[in-house]
């Protein structure tokens, strides 16, 4: 009896001892899952608070005793969002805020993407986190959904491969990327319960064809599921999304993670696929411990998305014991902003060449109060704290061109008056954030207006337009799609005084998301888009205003006359009570330029438009097949007199088949280097035969059908430049899952 017993005593101390020894590494994730207890198992799955890194979005549990440390989850998609000061702490913990999605995808520059996602990573590195929780790459369904300025565009190859190289550049830096919100977060009113009711057509065409390329291309280390629901369950929950497509069909291996969320069915997300649960709650500990108790949940499930979370943990900076310093190069990385920013503007208008502008303009008039306090970002997890924001007058003054002064000690005036409003509105909880909250516009008379005409040499007018997490943008109002009445009858007032004195009046649009353009865009002579550039946005904006830079941006988005011209817009929650509950997708693949273009739909500016101060003329393109698809190559010249870059947009126009098909569809894109005038450079544009085809899916199946494709070369939609034909003798198909069905007839 007693060598039994001493033989028990022996066997517990021995396993303790071994679980002591124990330390993670690549070779033994099996060992330590079978020494690990189920409770200690659950807590893994689940997420937990963090005092590391103050400000930072959430954590993975650690466990010493197994040597697997806490690893660091942060926002976000326009740079590291943490707290810049810290209690009982002199130093300050500021972070770059680099250009919005929309910005850097208008860019259509990979590599520059790249670049900023490897300092975003750097940044995210040497902060002491683990993660950043970008790029949002959800698909532009409609211009109110407030989060449009962190996602990139309406077009699936164009989010897909600008994602891409954003998570090549963050894990290039030894941290993870977070691509989201998986799938179908098209709107923020109601995001935590509204079912996204969609066909299997458009959700595989439209909304996960982007995820699907960045995932493929790029293998980011986490994706993070939304929290809507689709087409019934909520994406968290459905195991058909989590790991019959993201597994099975795509081979994803690394760790799904939901967006931070109350609890709802924790044994229903773990059976999902998603091994982390964030931010965590204790309940849902127990939840998992009940769960494999009672046999709702298996411990072979418990087992595989923690092995996961182990194999993700491997990859870490805290695993590899980095030593961070919290100093990365944030003069290098303004410096980055800056061509950034400058790189994704979009030049609308340039009514008899006014831009760039002439050395001979001294003095500006700014209107408009983006011009003195100009906004680098939106709000919500997309806000980053930077230790500055370049307005556009200080930006303009380094370029050489004054601001008159009275007008500026006007709106100073008047924001001062608003601070101290705020203030006692709203006590000691009011902090106004530069670079992000946007100040109320007021009007000044015609006389005030007339004044500044004889003083300055041009007017410069720049809208201002906040946007944020939690709620879509109103069509009217302040911050709303149209400009407001007062907007309207200002520019118009600042153009009537400027040109009776035949001086040029130049529109800057400082706003991340669309708004309205086809109402005033005729009164202005000149209209650059900037977006939410950045905090160097005033030096990137006197960049291409003075001709430092030459505009190379194209909109990655169609900007409509008129919101209710989206046939989405009367599914989407535009009133109280309105779609909330669900949000049917009638409109099926007809998103953005795949409805206008087709329809041939009048409008503002289209899809890949955007001006230069040079021209440039395409070649015959080539086309030779390949083993996958073809291969296109053209020649682009630079045929005007100044320095500059072109992005060439690849469409296909597909031959007739069973399926309705838009008339042309984006399927590659690339940017030249800088050519200087008579320059050429050779692109190359390379599509696979599974990249043309289209979803059917009463066959469940994607499909290119035979026949001759006419692969068309554009400075945007609606300006093909150049054909060529590729003939597809046999077609191709590749048959998928039968999953992921409306619950609903649309």
């Amino acid at each position: 009896m007693n060598k039994l017993l001493l033989g028990a005593v022996f066997f517990m101390v021995s396993n303790v001892i071994c679980a002591q020894q124990l330390r993670l590494n690549e070779k033994n994730v099996d060992q330590i899952l079978k020494a690990m207890t189920l409770e200690e198992k659950a807590q893994l799955l689940v997420g937990v608070s963090q005092n590391l890194v103050n400000g930072a979005a959430g954590a993975v549990a650690g466990f010493p005793q197994f040597g697997i440390p806490s690893a660091i989850l942060a926002d976000g998609p326009a740079g590291l969002r943490i707290d810049w000061k810290r209690d009982g702490d002199r130093n300050s913990y500021y972070t770059t805020a680099f250009p919005v999605g929309s910005c850097l995808a208008a860019s259509w520059d990979v590599d520059l993407a790249r670049q900023v996602g490897a300092a975003m990573g750097n940044e995210t590195k040497e902060f002491g986190c683990d993660v950043l929780l970008a790029p949002g790459m959800n698909i532009h369904r409609n211009p109110l959904c407030g989060r449009n300025f962190e996602y990139l565009s309406e077009d699936p190859v164009v989010s897909g491969k600008i994602a891409a190289a954003i998570v090549h550049g963050i894990q290039s830096s030894g941290v993870g990327a977070s691509v989201k919100h998986f799938v179908v977060n098209s709107q923020e009113d109601a995001r935590q319960s509204v079912n996204e009711i969609v066909s299997q057509r458009a959700l595989r065409e439209i909304y996960l064809k982007g995820f699907e390329i960045a995932i493929r291309e790029s293998n980011p280390w986490t994706v993070m599921s939304s929290y809507n629901r689709l087409n019934g369950p909520f994406t968290q929950e459905n195991y058909e999304l989590l790991t019959t497509l993201l597994r099975d069909e795509w081979k994803y291996k690394g760790m799904v993670m939901t967006d931070w969320t109350d609890p709802r069915n924790t044994v229903a997300q773990v059976h999902a696929g998603n091994d982390l649960m964030e931010p965590g709650h204790k309940e849902q500990v127990q939840q998992i411990i009940d769960g494999v108790k009672n046999g709702k949940l298996s411990i072979e499930e418990v087992n595989r998305n923690a092995r996961r979370i182990l194999e993700f943990i491997l990859k870490t900076p805290k695993y590899h014991g980095y030593k961070f310093n919290n100093k990365p190069n944030l003069k290098a990385h303004a410096a980055l902003v800056r061509i950034g920013g400058a790189e994704g503007m979009v030049l609308l208008k340039n009514e008899n060449g006014v831009l760039p502008l002439s050395s001979n303009v001294k003095t500006a008039a700014l209107f408009g109060s983006a011009s003195y306090y100009s906004m680098s970002c939106g709000l919500g997890s997309g806000t980053v704290n930077p230790d500055h924001v370049v307005n556009i007058v200080d930006g303009l003054a380094d370029a050489g061109i004054s601001c008159t002064k009275d007008l500026q000690e006007l709106y100073a005036e008047m924001h001062r008056f608003e601070d101290a409003r705020h203030a006692m509105e709203r006590g000691d909880d009011y902090d106004w954030k530069p670079g992000r909250v946007q100040y109320s516009e007021f009007e000044l008379g015609d006389n005030a207006i007339r004044s500044q005409a004889n003083k300055a040499d041009i007017a410069i007018f720049t809208l201002g337009r906040e946007a944020t997490e939690g709620s879509d943008r109103p069509v009217t109002g302040n911050n709303g799609f149209n400009l407001t009445d007062l907007e309207i009858r200002m520019l118009k007032n600042v153009c009537r005084e400027f040109h009776a004195l035949g001086k040029k009046v130049i529109v800057v649009i400082n706003s991340g998301s669309v708004i309205q353009t086809a109402n005033w865009k005729d009164e202005p002579d000149a209209i650059l888009l900037a977006w939410q550039p950045g905090e160097e946005c005033g030096y990137s904006v006197a960049d291409v205003l003075t001709g430092k830079v030459n505009p190379s941006g194209k909109l990655p988005m169609t900007w409509v006359e008129d919101v209710k011209d989206h046939p989405s817009t009367k599914n989407f929650p535009m009133k109280d009570g309105c779609n909330l509950s669900e949000s049917l997708h009638k409109e099926g693949i007809d998103v953005g330029y795949r409805y206008f273009n087709t329809a041939q739909k009048q409008v503002s500016y289209p899809f890949g438009y955007g001006l230069s101060y040079t021209s440039f003329s395409y070649s015959k393109p080539v086309v030779k097949k390949t083993k996958e698809g073809f291969r296109a190559t053209l020649v682009v010249s630079n045929t005007g007199n100044r320095s500059g870059r072109e992005v060439v947009q690849m469409y296909v126009s597909a031959p007739k088949g069973n399926l309705k098909k838009p008339a042309n569809e984006l399927k590659a894109f690339a940017k030249t280097k800088t050519l200087n005038p008579g320059e050429k450079q050779v692109l190359s544009f390379d599509v696979s035969n599974y990249g043309l085809a289209s979803f059917d899916d009463a066959l469940d199946q994607w499909i290119s059908d035979k026949g001759i494709y006419v692969v068309k070369f554009g400075a945007s939609v609606e300006d093909i430049r150049a054909e060529a034909k590729y003939n597809l003798k046999k077609a191709f198909v590749k048959k998928v899952n039968d999953i992921l069905k409306p619950n609903k007839v649309l």
